[in-house]
């Protein structure tokens, strides 16, 4: 099998946040790593001191996604351009189809996306996870969207876990939690992650928060973890490699 795996998020940032060090890990290993992210995060913040103006944010966060992305070594980032904090009333049929036509180009055998309570519960991270479930089992049923290019059956859908991933970094007991199905060791990859949050200049103070000036940092940045949403039975828990068990 080749490897492909494929990100679906809202906003800039969530694929560094969540899933840079394994982005970072499989694109070294020779996958083929894409990035979907629904909206360019124009009502977040403009960073400390300010990046940009507010009518600016747009743009730049997408500059800063694009370079995240590099630093990370995914290959491919398409934007869906709907808007922050809007993504409930985008066009079921429109977003369905382009998360259908990018699954089918990419033809990933994981896919990573929020759990349907969002991680903290925003609106757009709820509404993309119920985005991606729909697309995913579209995207296998020949009968939608012909147009859009062959069927493909996704090999492995995955979560966010139901505890905010970095605060269970640094659990002890993480490994006996529900939710905890994979646990990724990404130290080889933490200074590619730093690079990719330091991309993300106007989210500075969230990056401080949540990892560079966290006194946890390094636990922090040590490892993620995916809960599965489906996919084939797991032989352990937690596994090590997103890829485990699929063919």
């Amino acid at each position: 099998m080749t490897k492909s795996l494929l990100l679906i998020f809202a906003h800039p940032d969530d694929e560094t946040f969540l899933a840079g060090g394994v982005a970072a890990r499989y694109a070294d290993e020779g996958a083929d790593v894409a990035l979907v992210t629904a909206t360019r995060g124009e009502s977040g913040k403009v960073g400390e001191p300010p990046v940009c103006t507010s009518d600016e944010l747009p743009a730049v966060r997408e500059a800063e996604l694009r370079a995240a992305a590099a630093a990370l070594g995914i290959k491919a980032v398409t934007l869906l351009g709907y808007r922050d904090r809007e993504l409930a009333l985008a066009p079921v049929v429109d977003v369905r189809r382009a998360l259908v036509e990018a699954i089918r180009r990419q033809r990933p055998g994981v896919v990573v996306t929020f759990d349907p309570n969002g991680s903290n519960g925003h609106p757009d991270h709820i509404v993309i996870s119920r985005f991606v479930s729909d697309a995913v089992t579209a995207a296998a049923d020949p009968r939608w969207l012909p147009e859009e290019g062959d069927a493909f059956q996704v090999g492995r859908v995955l979560w966010t876990p139901p505890a905010r991933p970095w605060e269970l970094a640094c659990a002890d007991d993480r490994r006996s939690r529900p939710g905890v199905d994979f646990e990724i060791d990404i130290r080889p990859w933490k200074e590619r992650k730093l690079r990719a949050l330091a991309a993300h200049r106007t989210q500075v103070l969230s990056a401080n928060r949540v990892f560079l000036n966290h006194p946890d940092r390094e636990r922090r940045l040590a490892v993620e973890v995916f809960r599965q949403a489906w996919g084939p039975p797991l032989a352990a828990r937690p596994l090590t490699d997103l890829f485990d068990g699929l063919r």
